[in-house]
């Protein structure tokens, strides 16, 4: 029998937070309520949640501030983020906090029922065989999320470490954005905004900026490649 997943919604709404908590307990989840952000970390510090879905307008402390919180002990848990602001500028800061998806209100149950699964599968699909990967001087340890180029440190986000995983598991194929946007970015991800190209050039700066040979490339009119000898 499988395990049932355990979630934590952080919502102040209690309308909304009861539409979420009992949609998805018809989903056979477990689920957990907090309507403030400080009380949503000691509950977090207190029990193991499979998934967080954090709204970002939030008493006492904010969900940025919370999923900051929460990527400082844990890297890995999924946090699904709800949201009113929709501009690129809004998802980068909310993704940049240790979001893995954004979503905006007002949603649909069904999508968001979508994106939790996906997120959740995600997460407990991780191959366990490949602990370090390694494409020329470029090193990503998933252990301990660390990533190195040439012996020197690169300090990268919750979702441009996701994104050059991605990058570094396929090495040597071309990469569509829509490709990205499902395995980075959740199922249903606005491919609309220009996000993914943002954090492609994120990665750019930090990664190949300063060291040889250049490794992320852009396939003009299908999407992105990490290689060591693309021409």
């Amino acid at each position: 029998m499988s395990k049932i997943a355990k979630i934590l919604i952080v919502e102040d709404e209690p309308k909304v937070a009861s539409f979420i908590k009992l949609g998805l307990e018809e989903n056979n989840y477990a689920v957990e309520v907090a309507y403030d952000g400080v009380i949503a970390k000691r509950m977090f510090d207190a029990s193991e949640f499979d998934l967080l879905v954090v709204d970002i307008n939030l008493p006492l402390k904010s969900g940025i501030e919370l999923c900051r919180e929460i990527r400082e002990t844990n890297k890995r848990v999924p946090v699904l983020m709800l949201s009113a602001l929709g501009t690129t500028e809004d998802k980068i800061t909310g993704f940049d906090s240790g979001a893995d998806d954004y979503m905006l209100k007002p949603f649909e149950f069904r999508e968001l029922l979508v994106r939790i699964r996906a997120l959740i599968k995600r997460s407990t699909n991780t191959d366990a065989n490949s602990n370090v990967l390694k494409v020329a001087n470029l090193e990503m340890n998933l252990d301990s999320y660390k990533v190195t180029r040439d012996g020197k440190r690169i300090e990268l986000t919750s979702k441009e470490f996701s994104l050059l995983e991605l990058m570094m598991r396929n090495k040597g194929r071309v990469l569509s954005r829509v490709e990205i946007a499902e395995k980075v970015w959740a199922l249903t991800f606005d491919t609309g905004t220009n996000v993914i190209d943002v954090y492609v050039n994120f990665l750019r700066k930090k990664v190949d900026k300063d060291f040889t040979p250049k490794l992320i490339h852009t396939q003009t009119g299908v999407g992105y490649i990490l290689s060591e000898d693309h021409g």
